[in-house]
């Protein structure tokens, strides 16, 4: 750095400070976001879902609907159990098909915020 020897030139480098800084916070709740939106249960499953496409190779939509029935199922298991009523069976297949349907769409649906949207949340003040 430059020794500074003018009252203009301190000005200067403080907004140019104070600049950076606000484009670095900036920067770091953008990232606290986007961690807060991956560790969110459903991402969670879906990010997982990818996963063991992409390792086991998995390419058609039929693997990727196969494991989204089966996510739902062991939802429905889950939540409901074993049980003999006629209204938990109803509730257990209405979260079956809830589950199942948010795991097989993509990622890039569930979130409603566009870009331009995300990069003006956090403008300086």
């Amino acid at each position: 750095m430059e020794p500074i020897y003018t009252i203009d030139q301190l000005n200067q480098r403080i907004k140019l400070l104070e600049d950076r800084q606000d484009a670095e916070w900036c920067s770091i709740k953008d990232e606290i976001d986007e961690i807060k939106e991956n560790l969110k249960p459903l991402n969670l499953i879906r990010n997982t879902v990818e996963e063991i496409n992409e390792t086991v190779g998995f390419k058609s939509h039929i693997a990727q609907s196969a494991i989204s029935i089966g996510i739902g199922y062991l939802a429905k298991r889950f939540i409901v159990g074993k049980s003999d009523s006629f209204f938990k069976g109803i509730l257990g297949s209405i979260v079956q098909l809830v589950i199942t349907n948010l795991v097989s769409k993509p990622q890039h649906e569930s979130t409603g915020e566009t870009s331009e949207e995300a990069s003006s949340q956090y403008e300086p003040s």
